[in-house]
């Protein structure tokens, strides 16, 4: 039976791949730099200089995005929203995930086929008769309307992915607990929840970013400016006649793109540990 032994890489080889991940990072901060540049140029400049760097620097711009748009109180409409909808998503698909890959019945199948269907079904077939249904039931225009519409449309793919991390628990520690004498509550809270919170990182992670930069299903189901979410208020920069408020639209997205940035800097060494277990099956 060979065995494979590992070479270290040549010197040409290991600077082609530091030359590929800095370009790979510059590829990906781009967009943030260039709004950066952009935020801080006056109208005038916007217009008319051809240079990436603002040659007279302002910060007018982030002061019209705050005051004019009333960015903080849409940038409150999404947090509220997102937060809402991350912890019902949780708490709902986390129990239903560890029924499906542990339990072995019908319903199984028909779960996993709702799963499928649901992440490839255009939305745009049910914006209207979902508008309606929150209409009889008082609940458009509201941000809780809007919260339960993102749990449902959010659920699939959260009950997707830790169906997967239960899965790559195997079913021998759970079965060592129960020789000891635990529960099956005991079980499930001191040995298996602690296991699954990479996994929970995870799912959490992707569905408060999902919720907080959706666009479509508030477009339609918001109507007042006090109810508003952040990709709302950014979508009011562009004039009825297709003028857009180019410096004010750069700061308030550069402002909105902060909180995701700091909340994922937070979490990346547990999210990136629950990506790579969730990629095991048990």
């Amino acid at each position: 039976m060979s065995t494979a032994v590992w070479k270290e890489p040549k010197p040409a080889s290991r600077a082609l791949q530091y030359v590929a991940l800095v370009g790979y990072l510059l590829f990906l901060g781009f967009p943030l730099v260039w709004m950066l540049s952009t935020a801080l140029k006056g109208p005038q400049e916007i217009g008319t200089s051809t240079t990436f760097f603002p040659r007279d620097p302002t910060l007018g711009n982030f002061g019209d995005a705050l005051q004019r748009a009333d960015l903080l109180l849409s940038a409150r409409n999404s947090l509220l929203v997102a937060v809402a909808t991350t912890v019902l998503v949780i708490v709902v698909a986390l129990p239903a995930a560890y029924a499906l890959a542990r339990f072995r019945t019908r319903f199984r199948a028909l779960a996993n086929g709702w799963i499928i269907v649901s992440q490839v079904f255009p939305v745009v077939l049910i914006i209207i008769p979902l508008f309606l249904i929150l209409q009889q039931f008082d609940l458009d225009d509201r941000l809780v309307g809007l919260t339960i519409v993102y749990v449902v449309y959010s659920l699939p793919f959260g009950l997707w992915m830790l169906q997967g991390y239960v899965a790559s628990i195997p079913r021998d520690v759970e079965e060592a607990g129960a020789i000891d004498g635990a529960g099956r509550l005991r079980i499930l809270r001191s040995i298996v929840l602690p296991l699954l919170i990479p996994g929970v990182v995870a799912t959490a992670m992707f569905t408060l970013i999902s919720s907080w930069n959706e666009f479509f299903f508030a477009l339609v189901l918001i109507q007042s400016p006090e109810n508003s979410t952040l990709p709302l208020t950014l979508a009011r920069f562009v004039g009825a006649e297709g003028q857009v408020q180019l410096g004010a639209l750069a700061a308030g997205s550069l402002i909105a793109t902060i909180p995701s940035l700091i909340f994922f800097s937070i979490i990346q060494r547990r999210l990136t540990s629950g990506l790579l277990s969730g990629a095991v099956k048990g």
